[in-house]
């Protein structure tokens, strides 16, 4: 039987010497093998297991919901904010109401880039809505996410370095392995009939966009969030709130996203 990797989290109450230790035994004498393991919240405890034996787990997650010094939290297949969790040491913020909004701070830009390279691995159609404001590493995030997940990036439009609006992109642009950029503020409110077009083209092709400043695109196209897969929040800190007031009094504070 193949093995299949498993995502084990537990909360620690009394954190005495030897648990750690007791646990692994425990592991070990069930053939489960450790994977990765690290510290994910606050006296918490995350594991990538991996064993041929599902009845194994079941064995697991009986004896630990047994121990009076943890709580098992959970043990399931692993999902992509387990397996960041387990990399980086904490939880991706999502939001409780709207289940496909993931939340960074400026301090948490490795987080954000190994989440993103993460999703721009996978094949086919994938629409992704990034909010924040000016300079806080919008597009620099979307770049390096891209380069970690060793695919091409195209900018259809973007106020990285300068002002960029595509009416045409070349022959090898034109992929389904490409991740492309656009500004939904400049393709929406600055840009001509034809960037437009080539907008509208790239949008049906089976592959990765990112759409900077998602709820302008949205107020000023058809598309709605139901046709968004993730949307990603980005602010210098916590208390920053994303606004686009200067959007609708000639753009003043969106010249450098």
């Amino acid at each position: 039987m193949e093995k299949k990797e498993w995502y084990l989290e537990y909360q620690i109450h009394e954190n005495r010497p030897g648990l750690l230790g007791e646990i692994a035994s425990l592991l070990g004498m069930l053939r489960i093998n450790i994977v990765t393991i690290n510290g994910v919240e606050h006296r918490r405890r995350g594991m990538l297991l991996r064993s041929e034996s599902d009845e194994a787990i079941q064995r697991l997650k009986f004896i630990l919901e047994t121990m009076d010094i943890i709580t098992l939290r959970k043990i399931r297949e692993p999902k992509l904010r387990d397996r960041l969790a387990v990399r980086h040491g904490r939880y991706i913020e999502r939001d409780e109401d709207e289940k496909k909004t993931f939340r960074f701070v400026r301090d948490e830009l490795g987080l954000l880039v190994d989440f993103m390279a993460e999703l721009f691995k996978k094949d086919g159609h994938r629409l992704i809505g990034i909010r924040g404001m000016p300079r806080v590493g919008k597009t620099e995030s979307v770049v390096a996410a891209s380069v970690c997940a060793s695919k091409r990036w195209s900018f259809l439009s973007s106020t990285l370095l300068r002002q960029t609006i595509r009416s045409q992109l070349a022959d090898d642009e034109f992929s389904e392995n490409h991740i492309y950029i656009i500004d939904g503020i400049v393709s929406t409110m600055r840009a001509s009939e034809k960037h437009r077009m080539l907008v509208s083209d790239i949008m049906r092709l089976p592959a990765t966009k990112v759409v900077e400043h998602p709820d302008i695109f949205i107020r000023e196209t058809e598309y709605s969030l139901n046709d968004f897969d993730y949307i990603i929040e980005l602010r210098s800190d916590e208390s920053e709130e994303i606004t686009y007031e200067a959007v609708d009094s000639g753009f003043s504070s969106f010249d450098i996203s």
